[in-house]
């Protein structure tokens, strides 16, 4: 069977099924057993056996239950709450106050969670009808949720950059780390988005008076000295790791012990709230664990049938210029994110593109680094991305169409930022490299 043939038929299936609604775990799955069977007969499925155990206990993927578990625990802790309450202190009285504290406070907790769904849920339920309520414009505010859960998979800690790191045999640590710029970057946008909207119509904020609700807001001292508790947290996370002084799955789990403490201070932590974190981790991991073991199989059928090496000479044949080939694996998984599921998307491709980064000296942080965040915007992309969906369980009475509408100007901005990062790399790769190897 020629590597065209069986590239294109195990595509084309992996589509398939997840078109009809097949769960992504049982689509790799099928399409492993499909393609050792067709490839490799009976025989093969010791080795299929074997490659889900190596996969399966890999240290690097130990990060993954345990960064959702911090998550889960901050979430339940009262943390959320505290920052939100703070920030809105420290923003103070300009007008869109609401605006620049959903993109603050999103970009906070995507340095404490990296869950975008459900930051967009939280913040849906809970500061989405509170701006609504006191005048501020309904798709603005819609798309600065949107966006602010858009900033969470980027800056780190983010589970997407683990398992793309894992495939494509690269750094955790490091692509962990490049995405805090980026991050950083994407956030003044939003806000600079925001305040030109604002001064071009002032009718999409209400006015200051507007805005009071009567309530003391203490000292600006006291509102920094509450979010510290929170900012510590982060230094546990991904402070150990750029100081060089522990892995991703040793700062994750410091930083798990550093959400339980923070937990009791805020006196939340029960047996109960411990039991439901971890069951929503083991829950979310597990199935992640599968698919990446089955996304791992598929890796190594890709190299048994010799496409990933005929794509790389097919490549260099073409001799597109370096500009032009970043343009296409870029668009392709933007358009590809905007229908089908990121994951999967995200586990079949990045096995295809890593030895063309070697044909055409990409730095490889830099490139999957870009990639992520195109795989993060297809989280907040029409019609399919996942994160629109969670924001819109969270606000029923907002249309399906008016959320497609407030998402596209930061779907935009976002792809300025990756031109940007894409023009001048050290944007990327200066941190990283200060990280150490």
């Amino acid at each position: 069977m020629s590597w065209v043939v069986a590239l294109g038929a195990g595509v084309s299936l992996l589509l398939l099924l997840l078109v009809i609604g097949v769960p992504i775990f049982v689509a790799f799955l099928i399409l492993n057993v499909a393609g050792v069977f067709a490839l490799l007969g009976v025989s093969g499925f010791g080795m299929l056996a074997n490659s889900i155990f190596t996969s399966a206990t890999l240290t690097a993927l130990t990060a993954v239950p345990l960064f959702i578990v911090m998550g889960e625990l901050l979430f339940r802790s009262g943390a959320m709450e505290v920052l939100l309450d703070s920030l809105d202190r420290l923003v103070g009285r300009i007008r869109g106050r609401q605006y620049v504290l959903c993109i603050l406070l999103s970009a906070i907790i995507g340095a404490l969670s990296g869950a975008a769904m459900a930051v967009a849920g939280l913040l849906g339920k809970s500061l989405y009808p509170t701006m609504v309520q006191r005048g501020y414009d309904k798709k603005l505010s819609a798309g600065s949720i949107l966006a602010g859960a858009s900033l969470d998979p980027i800056i780190p800690p983010s589970v997407l950059a683990i398992l793309i790191a894992t495939i494509a045999q690269i750094s955790t640590g490091k692509l962990l780390v490049a995405g805090l710029v980026p991050g950083l970057i994407l956030t003044v946008m939003f806000l600079a988005y925001i305040g030109i909207r604002l001064a071009i119509n002032p009718a999409l904020a209400p006015d200051l008076a507007a805005e009071e609700d009567g309530k003391p807001r203490g000292s600006v001292l006291m509102a920094f000295l509450r979010m510290l508790p929170s900012a510590f947290i982060f230094f546990l996370v991904m402070g150990l790791v750029m100081l060089g002084v522990a892995t991703p799955t040793e700062a994750a789990a410091t930083g798990v012990a550093g959400s339980a403490v923070l937990a009791a201070c805020y006196g939340r932590l029960s047996w109960r709230m411990i039991h439901e974190s971890l069951a929503s981790g083991v829950k979310v991991s597990s199935l992640l664990l599968v698919v990446m073991c089955c996304a791992v199989m598929f890796s190594q059928l890709l190299t048994f049938t010799g496409a990933p090496q005929a794509l790389g000479e097919l490549v260099t044949e073409l001799k597109l210029p370096g500009w032009l080939m970043l343009t296409i694996m870029m668009a392709l998984p933007f358009v590809l994110f905007m229908f089908l599921d990121q994951i999967a998307i995200m586990l079949v491709l990045v096995p295809i593109y890593k030895p063309l980064l070697v044909i055409y000296g990409f730095d490889e942080i830099w490139f999957f680094t870009l990639f992520l965040i195109v795989a993060t915007v297809g989280g907040i992309s029409p019609p399919f991305g996942y994160t629109l969906f969670a924001f819109k369980s969270a606000a029923p009475d907002m249309p399906m169409s008016e959320v497609f509408s407030a998402s596209w100007p930061f779907v935009w901005i976002i792809m300025l930022g990756l031109v940007l990062m894409a023009i001048f790399p050290p944007l990327i790769t200066w941190l990283p490299n200060l990280a150490g190897p």
